[in-house]
Formats: C-alpha cells, sequence, structure tokens
C-alpha cells in the first residue's frame, strides 16, 4: 500500500523517521511511503482532513487539542508509534551562568521557542513543579531559534531554548554551552504518528505496519552506530556539516529521547497532558485510551525505561 506521510518540519530529532525510509523498513512491512513537506508546522493537519494525506508526524499535544476543543468523531486525531518520547530542547547560555538552576531564569531574560508550543508549555510545567511563577520569567517569545541565537552572540538575551544543530553550533561558535536538558525531567510523549480516526478504521493494518517499523530502528542504531546514521539521514541536512550533524545526532542517542516502537507511553503521555493543562493550553485532557490507538496502548502498569 502507498502511505503519504507529511512531514512536519524538518528536525535534527526526527532523524529516526529519515533513517526508516533510507533504510528501506517501511517497505520491508509492505509499504511504499511517500514523503510530503508540510508548509508550516501543523499544516500537515489540514492535509489529513481533507483526505490528501494519510499520516502525519508531530506531538501528541495536537490530538489533547483536538479532543478538548472539538466533538469526538471520524475526523478525530489519533496518536500511535512513538518516536521522540522525552523532550528534545535545552536552555542555553554562557558558561559563568554555570551552576544552573530553574530558578536562575527569575533572574535572566530568556527567549523561548517561537517556532512550536510545545517546549515551553513543557517547560512554565517544570517551573510549576519546582514551585516557581512562570510569570517571573523576563521571556521573549516571537523571534526563531536562529535568531535568537544571533541576539545570545549579542548578550541581548541571557537564555535561549533551542533544540538541535543549534546546541551544538552555539558550542561551536563559543556563544553558550547547554545549562539544562528537558529530556532529564523523564518521560514526556514528543513525537508520534498521527492520523485520524477514520483513516485508522480504513487502514489500520498499514498503520500497525508502519508503527513496527520503527522498531527495526534502534537494534540498526545500536550495530551501526551514530557515524552511520549521520551518513544516512545527511542528504536531509543539506545545510549542516557532517560533524554537526553527527555531534548532534550523538546528543540524542545520549538522552535517549529515542524510543521508535509502535506503543506511546502512558507516563509520558500523562505528564504532556499536565503540561498543557497547567499552561492553559487546553481546558481538559482527554484520556490516554482515547488519543492513543488501542493496539499502540502501552499496557496499564508498564514501566518505562
Amino acid at each position: 500500500m502507498q502511505i503519504v506521510l507529511a512531514e512536519n518540519f524538518r528536525a535534527v530529532f526526527y532523524a529516526p523517521f529519515y533513517a526508516c525510509l533510507e533504510l528501506g523498513l517501511f517497505r520491508a512491512q509492505g509499504l511504499e511511503v511517500v514523503l510530503k513537506a508540510s508548509p508550516s508546522p501543523g499544516a500537515g493537519i489540514a492535509d489529513l482532513l481533507a483526505g490528501s494525506t494519510h499520516l502525519v508526524w508531530g506531538g501528541p499535544m495536537r490530538v489533547l487539542k483536538d479532543r478538548d476543543s472539538q466533538p469526538s468523531g471520524p475526523h478525530s486525531l489519533i496518536a500511535f508509534g512513538e518516536v521522540a518520547a522525552r523532550d528534545p530542547f535545552y536552555l542555553l547560555g554562557r558558561a559563568s551562568l554555570q551552576p544552573f538552576s530553574l530558578e536562575s531564569l527569575t533572574r535572566l531574560s530568556c527567549a523561548t521557542v517561537s517556532e512550536t508550543v510545545t517546549p515551553w508549555l513543557c517547560l512554565q510545567h517544570d517551573l510549576r513543579e519546582h514551585g516557581i511563577d512562570p510569570e517571573r520569567v523576563a521571556r521573549t517569545s516571537a523571534a526563531s531559534m536562529a535568531d535568537n541565537l544571533k541576539a545570545l552572540a549579542a548578550g541581548e538575551i541571557d537564555v535561549m531554548q533551542a533544540f538541535e544543530p543549534f546546541v551544538t553550533l552555539a558550542e561551536d561558535q563559543g556563544i553558550a554551552v547547554p545549562l539544562h536538558a528537558a529530556h532529564a525531567r523523564g518521560p514526556t510523549a514528543y513525537t508520534t504518528f498521527l492520523s485520524t480516526c477514520d483513516n485508522l478504521a480504513r487502514h489500520g493494518p498499514a498503520f500497525e505496519a508502519m508503527a513496527r517499523a520503527l522498531s527495526g530502528f534502534p537494534p540498526w542504531l545500536e550495530r551501526e552506530g551514530v557515524a552511520a546514521l549521520a551518513s544516512r539521514v545527511a542528504p536531509y541536512y543539506p545545510a549542516l556539516s557532517h560533524t554537526v550533524l553527527e555531534r548532534s545526532l550523538a546528543r540524542y542517542r545520549q538522552s535517549a529521547i529515542w524510543t521508535c516502537r509502535p506503543h506511546v507511553s502512558r507516563k509520558g503521555f500523562a505528564r504532556l497532558a499536565r503540561s498543557l493543562v497547567s499552561g492553559g493550553y487546553i481546558r481538559d485532557a482527554a484520556p490516554y485510551e482515547a488519543c492513543v490507538a488501542h493496539w499502540a496502548q502501552q499496557a496499564a502498569g508498564a514501566i518505562d525505561a
């Protein structure tokens, strides 16, 4: 079967998706996957609803938002096939800010991510859990990560929130070091396949095959290593040097953000849901069972690594 898969946006932490394509893991499941670029983050959802796309990858936060704002029905979003199970973002700043704690943010200027809402929603909940009111943070949120890196270099801000390759680029250019890694909070459901309930009913076996294909990535990475991964996915990142790409991927591998498995972590999903409610992005969190395909649900009581 041919599956049209919309790419949310191009990011280093999405490397397992590209690797699965390049390694033929989807093809081995009897699927021909056509990768389709989305014009902007989240735009693939509109294509799903229009019927021109079978799947997108992105945050389960979109499922929670959909369930909070729309009546349940055939067009409701559903998640399965977890790839990024921890938060891939970092806080970057000059080395002299070490030792650093989240309390430090109340005394510094901080630029958070404009490209997507999830990083700040997760960080603000981290702050609340540490007894810190997010309103105490002098935060800007309008600029891109690329522009924030320039502002950090110019001394216009103290701290910025970013994912790779900006962490590695900041180190290489002597601008900043990673002060805080969001993955340290533990499981947070960050990236899965997304589709509609109607699509799931129509193409369930093919979607299950897509999710199974993900499971082939971790053993391949264990055998071949990060250098081989960088070589396989380099064409997807033409603007990055091989060295920067390899170091970025190595950092993500070390942080254990990738699970690449059919099921979605219950603990990670619950953490994401609490963050969205805490930040006012949704009013109420729909149950895990309503948001995750039944065959992709983690057994109750299961423990994440």
